[in-house]
């Protein structure tokens, strides 16, 4: 049967034309790429190439021993630059690239923008794949908006999945299906509600994370077929675990079969260095500006949201898409038309971004990680808000990390960097963040920052852990922080597991497992996190003794939450009450269970009529070192 190329079949519409020009086309993997079909009783491939100044296409790859000639691509005479062909007898799992005579008159070989398949790095090609999964999680899908929901607990945990956790027979990373079979057990068992994923996108440089990526349809074929990752979606769900993904739209990497001069121009960045070269990462950044690379990437998101069932996508580097100026010195970027360092057109995708996504997704998140103090983030469109579910604070962390590190003799001085959060902790709504970014790059360990011996290490762990539950907003852990891994993340090897083996590393696991179930429990953690009548200061100006104390509230309950960040006891420490009677200690992270000294209130206290902080009836309690209380009124 002939292999020729078919010129007269295309999955291209007139319509297409239209929406891509216009940068409103959301559906480009249906229509580019590479697509396993049957045309007229032939089985083939139909490719198709955004490529507008190219002066010749081929498709190379396989089926072909990557010959130049044997299967050129047919320009659309429409304008979009869009190149195709049907190659009888191309089938699924074959590789293959673009060969491109460029603007430049070059010839270059390029992989597929929009494959959803690529070969194992470092070899750089795509593949034909063609998805023959059946999904098992509609429970999930159902109620996975009352999971997803500003009223909802979550508490999530940042993964990168090389790292994690080894094949110990193999001393390699466990696959797709392997961490399908063991990643929604430990997270369950941890009471965490959803996962994130450090960019699972086609990347060429393992040291990259993956937030320098190229294959932005694709996960990435370290670990196994795209169906594959479908599986481990789908037992997260099954598990009841809400799988959450890193999206870069800021940047991309500059290897050479990727987006970079893709036809010979700067087709997805802009061309002026000021604004298309990121000086910080070496990487190019996109032209929002284009209406088809808007659609790429807009594109891209919704193909994770439906295809992979991905409950929530997580916006890497925002800042650095608002400000024209971002990791820039003066005379090194170029201003909005206005004159100002605001980058409009990155503006206007954002808002389309979470428009879009929102409209066809009510039921999933969209997270910005901005590092700044753009307004609204978290704020409707139509209100001039980029339309962000959640946003990291970043000041919340830099802050608590900062204070924390402290020797307590000297807290009392500082005692402002613990309190200030609260002062705009409800004009976004804020997801609390320990990532990755806290533990690499020198920074050393969570555990690692912490002053004092061991045992007032572990200490001050658990205290930074309950106040951070019991703060308002969302919560965000990266891996091996739950056990108090001692080393800085490397992304080369397994964590620590063997850690557990030591009773306070089991100890503090079980602390923070603890701590997921009280949180889930009791909605006043929770249910008003961006509410500020969800939260009242009963003690916030006691820096001679280091302490806190608030209130949370929430679906008519209340919780009191109480700070210890000296390690010395406190006996005798009253704290006023509006309801008279029994308050019961729920938790208390200095508990012997969780390698604490044991120091408490016996399990909770009755409150007494003494008037303290403008109350009637008051509790005395004695406050363990390093430590947190929190006491529920019966």
């Amino acid at each position: 049967m002939s292999t020729a190329p078919r010129y007269d079949f295309s999955l291209w519409q007139e319509s297409d034309s239209y929406y891509f020009k216009e940068g409103s086309h959301y559906r480009l993997s249906e229509r580019l790429g590479a697509h396993a079909l049957l045309v007229d009783g032939v089985e083939g491939v139909y490719f198709a190439l955004w490529a507008p100044h190219a002066q010749a296409v081929s498709v190379v790859g396989d089926f072909n021993h990557y010959r130049f000639e044997d299967h050129p691509m047919k320009r659309r005479e429409d304008g979009t630059g869009v190149w195709e062909v049907f190659i009888p007898q191309a089938a699924v799992g074959q590789s293959y690239k673009y060969a491109l005579i460029d603007a430049e008159g070059h010839r270059v070989e390029k992989s597929d923008p929009v494959a959803t398949y690529w070969e194992v790095p470092p070899r750089s090609a795509s593949r034909v794949y063609k998805s023959e999964y059946r999904w098992a999680d509609e429970g999930w899908m159902k109620r996975r908006g009352s999971k997803n929901a500003l009223g909802a607990p979550m508490s999530i945990y940042e993964l990168h999945l090389g790292s994690w956790r080894f094949n110990a027979d193999e001393h390699r990373p466990l696959t797709y299906r392997e961490l399908a079979e063991q990643l929604p057990d430990y997270l369950h068992e941890m009471g965490f509600t959803h996962v994130e994923l450090l960019p699972p996108t086609e990347h060429p440089y393992d040291g990259s994370w993956g937030y320098q990526c190229i294959g932005y349809f694709a996960p990435t074929a370290r670990f196994g077929t795209p169906d594959d990752f479908r599986y481990l979606v789908d037992r997260l769900h099954q598990a009841d675990i809400g799988g959450i993904i890193d999206w870069v739209p800021s940047h991309f990497a500059v290897d050479p079969h990727g987006l970079a001069r893709f036809d010979g121009t700067n087709l997805y960045e802009h061309t002026d260095p000021r604004q298309g070269f990121h000086p910080e990462w070496g990487s190019a950044i996109f032209n929002l500006g284009r209406h088809e690379v808007k659609a790429f990437l807009i594109s891209s998101a919704l193909y994770w949201l439906e295809q992979f069932h991905i409950d929530g996508i997580r916006v890497d580097a925002v800042a650095s898409m608002l400000y024209l100026d971002y990791a820039r010195q003066e005379g090194e970027w170029i201003a909005n038309p206005h004159g100002g360092r605001e980058n409009l057109e990155a503006v206007e995708f954002l808002q389309t971004l979470n428009a879009v996504a929102y409209g066809r997704f009510d039921d999933v998140v969209m997270i910005a990680e901005e590092s700044t103090a753009w307004p609204m983030v978290t704020r409707p469109t139509d209100t001039g808000g980029l339309g962000f579910g959640l946003k990291w604070n970043m000041g919340w962390m830099h802050d608590t990390l900062k204070y924390l590190a402290r020797d307590p003799l000297y807290r009392a001085y500082h005692h402002d960097q613990i309190t200030f959060s609260i002062w705009y902790a409800f004009d976004e709504n804020f997801l609390l963040s320990l990532s990755h970014d806290e533990v690499v790059h020198m920074k050393g360990s969570l555990m690692g920052k912490m002053p004092g011996d061991e045992w007032q290490r572990f200490a001050n762990l658990r205290l930074l852990f309950g106040y951070m539950f019991a703060h308002p907003g969302k919560k965000l852990l990266f891996m091996g922080v739950e056990f108090g891994q001692y080393a800085e993340w490397n992304y080369q090897q397994s964590l620590d597991w063997h850690l557990l083996q030591y009773p306070l590393h089991r100890q503090l696991s079980a602390c923070m497992a603890d701590l997921n179930r009280l949180y889930r429990q009791e909605p006043p953690l929770y249910a008003r996190d961006f509410d500020r009548d969800g939260f009242e200061w009963v003690v916030d100006s006691d820096a001679q003794n280091s302490v806190l104390a608030f209130w949370r509230s929430g679906e008519h309950q209340r919780l009191l939450v109480v700070c210890n960040f000296t390690p010395q006891v406190v006996g005798g420490y009253r704290i006023g009450v509006a309801q008279a009677g029994f308050y019961q200690e729920l938790f208390n992270s200095d508990a012997a269970h969780y390698g604490g000294s044991n120091q408490g209130n016996f399990g909770g206290v009755e409150s007494q009529g003494v008037p303290a902080h403008g109350c009637a009836d008051s509790i005395e309690i004695t406050l363990p070192p390093l430590a947190v209380l929190i006491f529920k009124p019966e």
